[in-house]
């Protein structure tokens, strides 16, 4: 009879268990990877840019949800959430003017 031995936890041992692992561990380093660089984007924008901490938490998620549709999500992310940034700072800087240029009126 062919049985696959059992861990303490009931649990085939062997070759899943070490992929299972490593598949997490892998996991981890992107994740720990995405939140590194969305702390360190969030604190630069925050001091350059002036922009609300919310708003800018936002774009930074949605940075974050469309990078992990990818492949590379770690790759991915900090280019995106850049460019978010970026076209969030633009469109604030234009609602300023408008609302400039309205009051004027």
């Amino acid at each position: 009879m062919n049985t696959k031995p059992m861990n303490e936890g009931g649990e085939n041992s062997g070759a899943s268990s070490v992929f299972t692992n490593a598949c997490r561990e892998c996991y981890q380093k992107v994740v720990a990877q995405i939140r590194a660089a969305k702390d360190a984007i969030l604190a630069e924008s925050r001091d350059l840019l002036g922009v609300q901490e919310q708003v800018l938490k936002l774009v930074l998620n949605e940075a974050e949800a469309l990078a992990w549709q990818t492949l590379y999500p770690h790759l991915v992310f900090p280019e995106l959430a850049t460019e978010k940034v970026r076209a969030n700072d633009g469109w604030s800087r234009h609602q300023r003017s408008v609302r400039r240029t309205g009051s004027d009126i």
